[in-house]
């Protein structure tokens, strides 16, 4: 089952169940996904990658939402946004502990032999590469930094 009938069919739920937060949640997926299909070369239906790529887009902007609306005292505000983060988590694979992202990152270091903070950006493409949709960006980021340091 495709990603977008998927989210129709949880649409569909949440409307029943009248959850506005997961429904205003789905409505984000959806219009993300027409969005993507829309674009200039876009092709009718979104690979397996981009589907993960755009829900990991969605996860970020809402927690990134939140931390702002926490840093400014608005809970009220941020409760919802952290509410939408576990709606579309649903949809992202199991996501990578940061013990498991280390250990991962440790052995793309000790096999290609990178040494010292100037192979940063080498290890952070293969680690991207080989890490993506199962954990986000900021963690590979901090855990190369710690481990090259």
């Amino acid at each position: 089952m495709s990603l977008e009938s998927q989210i129709m069919e949880e649409m569909k739920n949440a409307m029943r169940a009248k959850d506005t937060v997961a429904l205003e949640a789905l409505r984000a997926i959806k219009s993300g996904i027409i969005l993507a299909k829309t674009e200039a070369g876009a092709s009718d239906t979104l690979s397996a990658d981009d589907e993960i790529k755009l829900l990991q887009k969605l996860v970020k902007q809402r927690k990134d939402s939140a931390a702002i609306f926490t840093e400014q005292g608005r809970t009220d505000l941020a409760e919802p946004e952290l509410a939408q983060v576990a709606v579309i988590e649903k949809f992202l694979p199991a996501q990578m502990t940061e013990a498991e992202v280390e250990a991962a990152v440790a052995q793309i270091i000790a096999e290609n032999g990178f040494s010292g903070m100037a192979a940063m950006g080498q290890v952070m493409g293969i680690a991207s590469k080989a890490l993506a949709g199962k954990t986000d960006g900021k963690t590979i980021s901090t855990i190369v930094k710690k481990l090259l340091a």
